[in-house]
């Protein structure tokens, strides 16, 4: 399995970006699938899920500004962040559950991709 992230970058307060994460060779009929981030000297903390059946879940830091989607003709997961904040500043990871449905996904037992980074000045 392959997770392959993109659409980070540097940004202002109150802008917009989306990220993307194509996944490879991911044969779960039912999954979960979810976006991570990590700022410095921070924890890895859960930011958005999203299953099989397209139920999602967001954190309480981001909801209202984050969405979660997934495109499965183009095995890509995406997450439109708007209204950013110089506290959304970390590394975003993509994650893919081991586990089958189980949603939202724990920092453990995961698929990971490389991580791409968003950084938000005030």
């Amino acid at each position: 399995v392959q997770l392959v992230e993109s659409g980070g970058g540097s940004v202002q307060g109150g802008a917009s970006l989306r990220l993307s994460c194509t996944v490879f060779g991911y044969t779960y009929m039912h999954y979960c699938m979810g976006w991570f981030r990590q700022a410095p000297g921070g924890g890895r903390e859960g930011v958005a899920h999203i299953d099989s059946d397209g139920r999602t879940v967001y954190a309480d830091s981001v909801k209202g500004r984050f969405t979660i989607s997934q495109d499965n003709a183009k095995n890509t997961l995406y997450l439109q962040m708007n209204s950013l904040k110089p506290e959304d500043t970390a590394m975003y990871y993509c994650a893919a559950g081991r586990s089958g449905g189980y949603c939202p996904l724990t920092r453990d037992n995961n698929y990971w991709g490389q991580g791409t980074q968003v950084t938000v000045s005030s």
